[in-house]
């Protein structure tokens, strides 16, 4: 019997930082076109004032970060990570609502990708403002347009913003 317990602590001992090491290896996964925005983006909101756009991984390379931001106004955040194949985004929004949105997962050569509403948090009624799509277009590598669709009272109101990489 003490053998088996002094082997049962040896191979504890032995397994538990081999189930680490497998999961800190574990593959990121493919975000296709959106990989390339990594970085820092000059841009024009709808109506022709500036922005600033920053990506950036987070959680090992398994989501990435948006941050917008425009002069006195809120800072927005999106997270983007993959999920059962797709990738998904969650918006944190300056209409204090969260939607979450889901696109089919893209060829890292793809010149457009478009999530499309799934749920949301924090909206009181379906027909209060929320944003409910998000289309991005790719041109190159230094220039990609967002076109942001907000839902309000049943009617979608396209804001398209452009983007050009900071050097």
């Amino acid at each position: 019997m003490k053998w088996f317990i002094a082997l049962s602590l040896i191979l504890y001992a032995v397994a538990g930082p081999l189930q680490q090491v497998q999961a800190d290896n574990s593959k990121a996964p493919d975000f296709g076109p959106l990989a390339s925005l990594v970085g820092e983006w000059q841009g024009k909101d709808p109506e022709g004032k500036p922005m600033t756009a920053s990506y950036q991984w987070t959680g090992g390379g398994t989501s990435l970060v948006e941050t917008m931001m425009k002069a006195e106004k809120p800072v927005m955040m999106t997270m983007y990570h993959a999920d059962k194949g797709s990738l998904m985004l969650t918006h944190y929004c300056k209409l204090g609502n969260q939607p979450r949105m889901r696109a089919t997962m893209p060829e890292s050569a793809a010149k457009r990708l478009a999530f499309n509403f799934v749920d949301i948090t924090n909206l009181a009624q379906p027909t209060d403002p929320h944003m409910h799509k998000v289309s991005f277009t790719f041109q190159d590598q230094d220039h990609f347009t967002q076109e942001w669709t907000l839902s309000k009272d049943g009617t979608e109101v396209p804001h398209r913003f452009e983007f050009t990489r900071a050097k």
